[in-house]
């Protein structure tokens, strides 16, 4: 049997740099496979597009001279509440039908999260319909 001795030489600068191109070329990999799988989960994401911007959005109307505020709270993708916002008690002196019309649109609304096919009495028909525009009006605003 014939043992042919091999000798293998080393430069320590060669060694110092192959270990950093090695740990450069592992660490690259790394950054891009994270950079990719969390691509793809923000792709998920942003396909399913939120219906609102969250927030409180507000709707003015004048009654009497006196301004009505009123705010419809939301989330991503719900309709919160509805509510007057510093509701003047001379408006709700003159106008009585005003809050228990709010208060049955806005428990409907926020049952359906839709406004159509609401219900609504005879005697506070023309207060709703406006109360429902200005509704309208304040969703317009919080619409993606």
């Amino acid at each position: 049997m014939s043992a042919k001795t091999r000798i293998w030489v080393f430069h320590m600068k060669e060694l110092i740099y192959t270990g950093v191109f090695a740990g450069l070329g592992i660490l690259f990999l790394m950054l891009m496979i994270f950079m990719f799988a969390s691509g793809r989960k923000e792709e998920t994401a942003e396909t399913i597009p939120s219906r609102y911007t969250a927030g409180i959005y507000t709707a003015s109307m004048t009654l009497g001279g006196n301004p009505v505020e009123i705010a419809v709270a939301v989330d991503e993708d719900r309709i919160s509440s509805i509510h007057f916002r510093q509701l003047d008690e001379t408006v709700s002196a003159m106008y009585p039908l005003m809050e228990p019309a709010l208060e049955a649109l806005s428990e409907q609304i926020c049952e359906s999260q839709s406004l159509e096919n609401l219900t609504y009495s005879e005697e506070s028909q023309y207060t709703s319909l406006m109360l429902l525009s200005a509704i309208r009006t304040a969703l317009e605003k919080a619409e993606n």
